[in-house]
């Protein structure tokens, strides 16, 4: 095959294959594993953020502080976006984003904005694929299985949140395959203008890092403070201490299949 027909290949695999295994475990989960594995996606969403994509966009960058600035403005972005939507919702003092009950039901709020950054993130996935194939074959290949490895861990949690914020589980899945044509596209494009995506490529991780870190923050781990007992806070940050420990691993993994 050619260097162009593997990129496209093996973006497609990259992105869809790590969502259909994500939604396989996700899918057979019970009702009452819900809650818990939030606390999980909660781990996975802060561990990506902190460990994975916030160092490569510092890095990709080369000046740190306009890369956390760049964070710091996503997160303000995501903030207004997610105001916007309340505000489309809202018709009286007595809306959703007034009353206690906003948190289940929440119109997709979360899962809105965990798929704005989600797709950031796979559209970079699909430009470092591109980039490594067009170095080598082999190193294409071992960076695309990498990255479905890296990318199953976080692909859970992005499933989870959807179902948190009411989706059907048909249309998280839907939601998820749709987002991870990014990597499609960004693989393409990359082939044919490299050197020109290799600038945007930073702003995109920060942005990633950004929805990671506000998805967790501000929407997720509020309502894990509607259950104060000793018990259920044990649970919760362990549960989110597996998702860190989750994401480090598979950066491990990454690292000693790429190297």
């Amino acid at each position: 095959m050619s260097v162009l027909a593997w990129i496209l290949v093996m973006s497609l695999a990259g992105g869809a294959l790590s969502v259909l295994a994500a939604a396989a475990f996700a899918l057979t989960a019970r009702g009452a594993w819900v809650p818990h594995l939030i606390s999980y996606a909660i781990g996975a969403l802060l561990g990506a953020a902190f460990l994975e994509v916030l160092p490569n966009a510092v890095e990709a960058h080369g000046d740190v502080g306009t890369a956390t600035a760049i964070v710091l403005a996503g997160i303000l972005g995501f903030f207004v976006l997610e105001k916007l939507v309340l505000w489309r919702h809202c018709h009286d003092d007595h809306c959703e984003g007034h009353e206690p009950h906003a948190r289940s039901e929440d119109h997709g709020r979360s899962g809105l904005l965990i798929m704005v950054g989600d797709t950031f993130h796979n559209f970079v996935d699909g430009v470092l694929i591109a980039a490594a194939f067009m170095q080598d074959i082999r190193l294409g290949i071992v960076t695309a299985l990498a990255i479905i490895a890296h990318e199953i861990p976080q692909e859970v949690g992005d499933f989870l949140i959807l179902l948190h914020s009411g989706y059907s589980r048909m249309k998280s899945l839907a939601f998820n395959l749709f987002s991870s044509l990014a990597t499609l596209v960004g693989g393409g494009l990359a082939y044919f203008a490299l050197s020109a995506m290799q600038g945007v490529v930073p702003v995109f991780l920060a942005l990633a890092a950004a929805s990671m870190i506000y998805v967790a923050v501000a929407d997720l781990i509020p309502g894990l403070h509607r259950r104060t007992e000793l018990r259920a806070t044990v649970q919760q940050v362990s549960l989110i201490a597996a998702g860190v420990a989750t994401i480090h691993y598979a950066h491990l993994l990454v690292d000693r299949l790429v190297g």
